[in-house]
């Protein structure tokens, strides 16, 4: 099916998105977009007709991603337009974001698993010199498959890829071009502007029947043609058999934690690059905000620009006074400073799930009761909501769906 079959006359899609890291920008692109939430989603959504021309998909998940706003607040936007029976295809895309996390947190050694991965294959990089042209070839788009080759390019220059794109491209990399999945995961989480840990991992883990055990996608030519509009067709370059990928490690399950109710208390707020909506989590006015964003050095310049400005938009939004600081280390230096201006023993800040924040947070947590600090985490309803029925399959969080929405008070019984 062509656009011109999809559409008629002057309603030809022409769209671009700005990812300005603000909440407002956020918001104003939820408005401009829930309206075609319903019908014009559900039938458009996997269509991916390149960067100048996004109006088939939300493309809100950069701002989703870094919380500038929440799954419940686009859920409540979406329903305040449509049913949720008219709407239930996009509901579903933004609860997948919410089994990503959910399951993760509840299987936190494949993120530990993935690390060693990337290493292991960063170090092949050194000493094989034939998958070291191969990874230099992709990730410059000179691999001759036309497609990923563009869509190489739109990543590195836009920050962002269309979701039917990314399973193309990690089905390319990994079964055709034969890379270690990691390096592709890795190379998305380096560009992409709405890069999460969680979604993206269990993403290529899914492509690559890791996730699904024996369970694999192999990108379509056929496919791929008719869901870029015709705009490529790479017959006879694509790999015709998908093999799963094998690794030889459980990943156990482990509980998901009891978090206490928090006493308003005089703190100290934290805001990370996981939550840059604090304030409606917030129980009156904070002493002190500060925000800390992990330094990488494997993260483009975009990420890292994008991240920090995130988490500064939501410092301004909370007192307008508290620095932003980007550091690889002295996070507890940072913390106990912040502590102290504050004239506090109580840090809050959101919930940091499995990550690299997380990963920090923790490996300063001893520091920080040495020098008399708590820290404490809070927990969205909707996570709290969400994530214990994410310990398997998305069928199961799929059909709580309905019972989730009317918990959180977005529709009625």
């Amino acid at each position: 099916m062509t656009t011109s079959a999809l559409f008629s006359g002057d309603q030809a899609p022409s769209e671009t998105v700005t990812f300005e890291p603000t909440r407002t920008a956020g918001l104003e692109r939820l408005e401009k977009f829930v309206s075609r939430t319903g019908a014009h989603y559900a039938s458009l959504r996997n269509y991916d007709f390149g960067p100048q021309n996004c109006s088939s998909v939300s493309a809100l998940s950069p701002w989703i991603r870094h919380r500038l706003i929440t799954e419940e607040e686009v859920l409540a936007a979406t329903l305040a337009h449509h049913s949720p029976s008219a709407a239930m295809k996009f509901i579903q895309e933004v609860f997948w974001r919410s089994y990503f996390k959910g399951w993760l947190e509840q299987h936190p050694s494949v993120w530990s698993s993935y690390k060693n991965g990337l290493q292991t294959a960063l170090s092949t990089l050194e000493t094989n010199a034939a998958v070291r042209s191969d990874y230099s070839d992709a990730t410059a788009g000179r691999t001759g498959i036309a497609c990923f080759d563009h869509w190489c390019a739109d990543l590195q220059e836009t920050g962002y890829l269309h979701n039917h794109a990314r399973m193309w491209f990690a089905s390319i990399w990994i079964f055709t071009l034969r890379l270690p999945w990691e390096l592709g995961a890795d190379f998305f989480l380096r560009h992409l502007l709405d890069g999460d840990l969680a979604s993206n991992t269990l993403s290529w883990r899914w492509v690559a029947g890791l996730h699904t055990k024996g369970k694999t996608y192999l990108a379509q030519p056929s496919n791929i043609a008719k869901f870029t509009n015709d705009r490529f067709e790479p017959t006879g370059q694509l790999a015709t058999h998908a093999a799963p990928l094998v690794e030889h490690v459980d990943h156990p399950r482990v509980p998901l934690p009891q978090l206490k109710p928090l006493s308003a208390e005089r703190h100290l707020l934290l805001i990370t690059p996981e939550d840059c909506h604090p304030e409606s989590t917030e129980q009156g006015s904070p002493a002190g905000v500060i925000g800390l964003v992990p330094a990488s050095r494997r993260q483009s310049d975009r990420v890292a620009a994008f991240q920090k400005s995130a988490v500064e938009d939501a410092v301004a939004r909370s007192n307008g006074t508290g620095a932003v600081h980007v550091a690889e280390s002295d996070w507890a230096e940072i913390i106990i400073d912040g502590a102290k201006r504050a004239e506090t023993t109580h840090v809050v800040t959101p919930w940091t799930p499995v990550g690299p924040v997380a990963s920090k947070l923790e490996a300063v947590r001893a520091q920080l009761e040495a020098a008399g600090l708590h820290l404490h985490q809070k927990q969205r309803a909707y996570d709290t909501q969400t994530w214990p029925h994410a310990n398997k399959g998305f069928f199961r969080l799929k059909k709580k769906i309905p019972i989730i929405l009317n918990e959180l008070g977005l529709v009625t019984s």
